[in-house]
């Protein structure tokens, strides 16, 4: 199996461009022993993608099929469409690219442009109309209640949870690097049952916000794309940035522009091609 390594903001994927997508069983499995930090080749999730051979350069398109680095699913990721872009221009040759990827979540429309550093493009990919995400139902529980034993009383301002293809609880603090992503991560995933990414950010600059990740399936990560785009909307709601948004977080900085279509863009970076034996 000949596999790209790539990361968009430090959240890194492997890439796999196969002649049809795998059974679930199956992309469980590989995702699980690939994506293994210690064992594999480490990654946060695992991307199988069939590209269309029949179409052009104008309508270029693919599906793919995202698994955390637990072998869990996923529907969608920002980070993960842009290395997956990449990917499939350097296998074609491309310095440029434009397609449409089809997800879980639906099609969403991606471009990559060179830079002037060697193997690192400029991602812009479209993603879906943030919308109420679920609510917790484990013992009616909210947040503030799972953290009742990690943070202070009031350290969460406010929250909201929103789905933008996949779902998200973002939560407004003072300083996200305060907060010990494990245990408060996980504690509030707890009270969704279905899982859920959950992100700890605050405005730290005009029309800026700093983000702290925990994502559903692989945990604490550098950067969250579709997370990116979620806590822009949500402090857009709450009145506190504008359409056009700064995300930071520990692997850089992504802008999200809210108005329509909903863009995530942000750098891709090649790290290796990787072949692995047949898993």
């Amino acid at each position: 199996m000949r596999l790209h390594k790539l990361h968009g903001l430090g959240n890194d994927f492997l890439v796999a461009l196969v002649d049809e997508l795998p059974a679930e069983a199956d992309a469980a499995r590989t995702a699980a022993r690939l994506c293994d930090r210690r064992q594999g080749v480490g990654a946060d999730g695992l991307i199988h993608a069939v590209l269309d051979a029949a179409g052009g350069s104008r309508d270029r398109s693919a599906a793919m099929r995202l698994r955390n680095s637990d072998g869990s699913p996923a529907e969608i990721s920002g980070n993960g469409l842009r290395c997956l872009a990449h990917a499939i221009a350097v296998t074609l040759g491309s310095a440029e690219l434009d397609i449409i990827v089809h997800t879980v979540a639906g099609p969403r429309r991606c471009s990559i442009r060179p830079t002037a550093t060697p193997g690192t493009v400029t991602g812009t990919a479209e993603i879906g109309v943030p919308r109420p995400g679920p609510e917790p139902d484990r013992l009616s529980r909210s947040p503030e209640a799972a953290l009742r034993l990690v943070l202070e009383p009031g350290a969460i301002r406010r929250w909201a949870t929103l789905d933008v293809g996949n779902p998200h609880v973002v939560l407004s603090v003072d300083d996200p690097a305060e907060v010990p992503l494990y245990p408060a991560g996980p504690a509030v995933e707890a009270i969704f049952s279905g899982g859920i990414n959950v992100h700890f950010g605050a405005v730290t600059g005009p029309d800026e916000l700093t983000l702290a990740v925990w994502e559903r399936g692989s945990g604490s990560t550098a950067a969250c794309g579709t997370g990116a785009v979620a806590a822009a909307s949500a402090f857009h709601g709450w009145g506190e940035v504008g359409q056009n948004v700064t995300v930071r977080m520990v692997g850089g900085e992504a802008r999200v522009d809210l108005s329509a279509p909903v863009t995530l863009t942000g750098a891709s970076v090649y790290v290796a091609a990787v072949e692995v034996p047949d898993v």
